[in-house]
């Protein structure tokens, strides 16, 4: 017991000594602990199936924004967590802030994507995957969810 521990007593108002009952108390709860836990785990770099936004669409110029959107639609229908760059900066520099931001892939849209109906794909550890369809792409995604992946 802590109290017998540390030495712990007061006097009741009685005069007599007592070991006093601690109560601990945290100021988180279980689910902030559990969140914190797998922060420190995976240096916030989550696993597709964890992370908060799972793919990035990157369009390499605002011509292409067009494009992304219409990827994006498909992959939110596929049950996808997606979010699309509309910053007018260079696609190098995007592809960078994602990384920092520890998203699992990157989708880069430009002009030959948009020609052939396909997607250029990226992961943030594997690098480029090269071009392929969405309907490709949906089939890695949906693995690496189904099988709880870690890459």
């Amino acid at each position: 017991m802590i109290a017998e521990k540390f030495g712990m007593e007061y006097v009741d108002r009685d005069g007599v000594k007592k070991k006093p009952f601690i109560i601990h108390r945290t100021s988180i709860g279980c689910y902030e602990r559990t969140l914190a836990l797998l922060i420190e785990k995976y240096a916030g770099a989550f696993p597709l199936w964890l992370a908060p936004t799972q793919v990035k669409l990157l369009a390499v110029a605002d011509r292409h924004l067009d494009y992304a959107y219409e990827v994006k639609k498909a992959l939110d229908a596929a049950g996808l967590r997606v979010e699309v760059d509309t910053r007018s900066e260079k696609i190098g520099y995007k592809i960078r802030e994602a990384q920092i931001e520890k998203v699992p892939y990157m989708i880069i849209v430009g002009d030959k994507d948009i020609e052939a109906g396909t997607i250029s794909v990226r992961h943030r550890k594997e690098g480029d995957l090269g071009a392929m369809s969405i309907e490709d792409f949906l089939k890695i995604a949906d693995e690496e969810i189904k099988t709880k992946a870690i890459k």
